[in-house]
């Protein structure tokens, strides 16, 4: 596999679906514009919710970006070598152009001819099907056919191969999901659904795909690490805790735990910020208070106070092609 940064990762995604006649979307606030059922943008399919569901974009049927995202249902997770509350999602999408086939091509020329990540390191999920949906034998075919062997592709529920709603209602459906050495990198997400009040599951008109690669895992994979934290996304930051605490991250659990924890927390209250939300105790402001007092409180674990403001000033360099996260460089 090829050694490779952000930038580089995310330019060579961009110009790959260029390449296939995709139009670049530009990186949409945190704040979600189409979508009053969640408090955050949590993937790049966010913005498209209204062309998901028929209305025609005017940049195509062919679109791919690279969207900052807030996630915080696993929060608790986050502490180990790869949850995390922000990130960055490579996406590409198909408004009822292409469907299963070329998507799982795609991904698949992608990985193995740009990112030069080989064959054998490769496993696929797919959807099991249930009262809901049919088993998708579909991408299982595609994959055989590109050379995956059968006994790679495992079949798996609702809970692991079915992405969607972001909401509580929209488009969703099956997807088929691509792991490296074991570890998820891409989810190829295929929205032949919409969920309505009733949580009944009805059939899309216009057929979907919305596609999903995390950068930071994806750059950890490329680079033959096995933590997240160790990649040039939180790197940084990391060095500036352990400056700090005077406390050597990787030596102790515990300490290792609450490094990650501050890290996370503070990027992700940077980047809530910079999209204009301030701390308070209602909605995305509850949650950047949520974080920033999670943050302070394991700093009080590691022995640092009044810290947040120099564990953020190298986030801004990490993320320099973000010129509104410039602008705001104190926390």
């Amino acid at each position: 596999m090829k050694n490779i940064d952000r930038k580089g990762l995310i330019k060579k995604y961009i110009d790959f679906f260029k390449s296939k006649k995709h139009k670049e979307i530009p990186n949409s606030s945190l704040v979600p514009e189409n979508d009053p059922t969640v408090l955050f943008t949590t993937a790049g399919m966010h913005p498209l919710v209204p062309f998901l569901l028929g209305e025609k974009h005017p940049q195509g049927k062919r679109l791919v970006n690279v969207q900052r995202c807030i996630r915080t249902q696993d929060i608790y997770e986050v502490g180990d070598e790869f949850h995390h509350t922000f990130f960055e999602m490579l996406g590409n999408w198909s408004l009822g152009d292409y469907f299963k086939k070329q998507a799982i091509e795609m991904s698949f020329e992608f990985l193995t001819k740009v990112l030069k990540i080989p064959l054998q390191k490769i496993t696929i999920s797919c959807f099991a099907g249930d009262k809901d949906a049919r088993k998708d034998n579909e991408s299982s075919k595609i994959w055989q056919s590109l050379g995956i062997p059968k006994n790679k592709i495992r079949f798996l529920p609702k809970s692991e191969n079915w992405w969607g709603p972001a909401g509580k209602t929209g488009p969703c459906g099956p997807d088929t999901e691509i792991f490296v050495n074991h570890v998820e990198i891409w989810n190829d997400v295929f929205m032949q659904y919409n969920k309505n009040e009733k949580g009944e599951y009805k059939e899309l008109n216009q057929k979907n795909v919305d596609t999903g690669m995390g950068v930071e895992r994806t750059i950890t994979i490329l680079n033959n690490l096995k933590d997240d934290y160790a990649s040039e996304t939180f790197k940084p930051i990391i060095n500036e805790i352990e400056k700090l605490s005077k406390k050597k991250y990787g030596k102790d659990k515990q300490d290792t735990r609450a490094m990650r924890i501050i890290a996370d927390h503070i990027k992700a209250s940077c980047f809530i910020i910079a999209d204009g939300i301030v701390p308070s105790n209602t909605e995305q402001g509850y949650v950047l208070r949520r974080l920033i007092r999670r943050a302070v409180r394991y700093g009080r674990f590691l022995g640092i106070k009044n810290f947040t403001g120099k564990v953020a000033q190298p986030i801004s360099k990490i993320y320099e092609d973000y010129e509104h996260m410039q602008k705001n460089k104190r926390l």
